[in-house]
This record gives C-alpha cells, sequence and structure tokens, in this order.
C-alpha cells in the first residue's frame, strides 16, 4: 500500500508493474490474508495502525481477485483500467502534431512489439500491454537470477525507454494537461 501509493504519485509505469507483482505474491501465498500477514505485512517496519491499514488494502485486493476471478492469473480491473488509460493517451500522443519526440521513440520500438506479439501469440493484448507484459516478464527472470539474451536485452532497453517517455508525459499530463483540447484523446 505505502509503496504502491507512492509509485502511483510518481511513476505510473513501475506502479503498473508493482502492482501486477503484488498480484502474484497474493497467489504465491495462496490468497490466503494470514500467509500474507505473515510473509509480506509484517516485515515492513511501521506502527500498529499502519500495518492495520496494509492488511486492509491486501484484503480489499483479495476480496476484488475473488469477485473478478483473478485468483489464479489475470489481472484486477483496477489494474486493466491504468493499461486502458495509458493505452489512451498513447493513442492521443501519436496522433498530435506536437509530440515527434515521442513518435520517433515508438516508431523505434515497434519492431520489438511486433516480434514479440508474434513470438508470444498475444495479438489479442494490445501495443502498450505487450510493453509492459515484456517487462514485467524482464522483471521475474532477474528475480530469478535467469539472464535475458542480447537480442531481448536490446528489445527490453528499447521498450523500457519508450515506456519511460509515455509514464513521463502521462504524469506531467495529470498535473497539468499536455493535450490540447481541440487534440481529442480516442
Amino acid at each position: 500500500m505505502l509503496i504502491a501509493e507512492k509509485k502511483r504519485r510518481e511513476n505510473i509505469a513501475e506502479y503498473l508493474l508493482y502492482m501486477w507483482q503484488i498480484e502474484d505474491l497474493m497467489r504465491a501465498n495462496g490468497c490466503d490474508i494470514d500467509r500474507i500477514q505473515d510473509n509480506i505485512i509484517n516485515r515492513y517496519d511501521v506502527d500498529e495502525n499502519t500495518r492495520k491499514n496494509i492488511r486492509d488494502w491486501y484484503e480489499n485486493l483479495l476480496k476484488m481477485m475473488e469477485l473478478e476471478g483473478v485468483k489464479k492469473e489475470g489481472h484486477l480491473q483496477i489494474n486493466k483500467n491504468v493499461i486502458i488509460r495509458l493505452n489512451d493517451f498513447h493513442n492521443a500522443l501519436l496522433d498530435s502534431t506536437k509530440f515527434p519526440e515521442y513518435r520517433a521513440e515508438y516508431y523505434k520500438t515497434l519492431p520489438y512489439i511486433v516480434e514479440l506479439r508474434a513470438k508470444s501469440g498475444e495479438n489479442p493484448a494490445g501495443e502498450i500491454e505487450t510493453c509492459f507484459n515484456a517487462l514485467y516478464m524482464t522483471l521475474m527472470m532477474k528475480l530469478q537470477h535467469k539472464e535475458l539474451s542480447k537480442g531481448t536485452s536490446e528489445a527490453i532497453l528499447q521498450i523500457s525507454h519508450f515506456i519511460a517517455k509515455l509514464s513521463a508525459l502521462y504524469m506531467k499530463d495529470e498535473q497539468k494537461p499536455i493535450i490540447d483540447n481541440d487534440e481529442e484523446i480516442v
């Protein structure tokens, strides 16, 4: 909860990856709040009131996972909504004439996105979600001390640059809109 709130304010991409990791941590603990308490919550060096708030946050996420049928796999709707907002914002940036650097970064990244989608067969996933899936897969591989091939490392580096640019512009837009009113977000 504490880390999620901080990441949400500072970097939407890091927030989303963190929330996907939280989903997986809850699954690894059998979606059992007592195991989550023992293995995650109790490790926070916080006062009892904050610890209670963290437990409530995890309990609410568990309830959402149950209601949404994502206890075994998939993502919570709150996390899907972040992807949807980022995708809409991405499209608005591409449609705008004010962000040629962003468009250039996207076109440098597009071949990697196409290749990843072809390899994974995840064509239903949009381009932004494909990027996040690749970044999350990389994070999981690093946690497992697995090495990436040179080609994958190059792809991930470019995807990271692209998503960082998208995230920075998104956070800037949240503070003060950067897309003109006549440039409609689709």
